[in-house]
């Protein structure tokens, strides 16, 4: 299964369609949100891309009551989670949360093989071994699709060979495939 993982939006609808866009074309099944979406309308326009977005809140909470209100309409993409979200997708176990020394709080539990985040802007994907069972976890941040800071970014993943990569955003054009970590 194929993902496509963004955080820190800020309402930057036309940089999160298109982040969304591309990584559905190459194949992603799921969108994962690691917060700060701020309004809750900068994720209608992925209602007509299809794919489950599962989104938690960030420190830029926006509005939560309509953030879940969006999530209980008809057909609705959205799934929300509140402040983290424990999901299972292609068989694997995944962490979602805003803050980056939480992620690595929870990779180390041994409980899961991906934890993304965001918060702090910089995009990066490590692997972190577990001292309670040695199992390899995934920490996954993807930047801010925004491009607060560094150049707006996404990661594009595959659950089933653990393999992920960094791609950037840029608007008119199609970024070339990177190398997977």
């Amino acid at each position: 299964m194929k993902i496509c993982i963004v955080s820190d939006s800020h309402d930057n609808r036309d940089m999160l369609a298109k982040a969304v866009g591309e990584a559905k074309e190459w194949g992603a099944e799921a969108v994962l949100h690691c917060g700060d979406v701020c309004a809750p309308t900068a994720l209608r326009p992925l209602q007509q891309l299809g794919l489950p977005v599962h989104v938690i809140h960030g420190n830029n909470m926006g509005d939560t009551y309509a953030m879940f209100m969006l999530a209980q309409e008809p057909n609705s993409v959205i799934h929300y989670h509140g402040q983290d979200a424990g999901l299972e997708l292609g068989g694997k176990r995944i962490f979602i949360v805003h803050y980056p020394h939480y992620a690595e709080a929870m990779a180390l539990t041994g409980d899961w093989d991906m934890v993304c985040c965001g918060h702090d802007h910089p995009a990066d994907i490590s692997r972190i071994e577990s001292p309670v069972n040695n199992k390899e976890c995934v920490i996954a941040n993807p930047g801010s699709i925004a491009g607060l800071g560094p150049a707006p970014s996404y990661i594009f993943g595959d659950l089933e060979t653990m393999q992920f990569e960094l791609r950037p955003v840029i608007i008119g054009q199609k970024p070339a495939p990177s190398t997977p970590r």
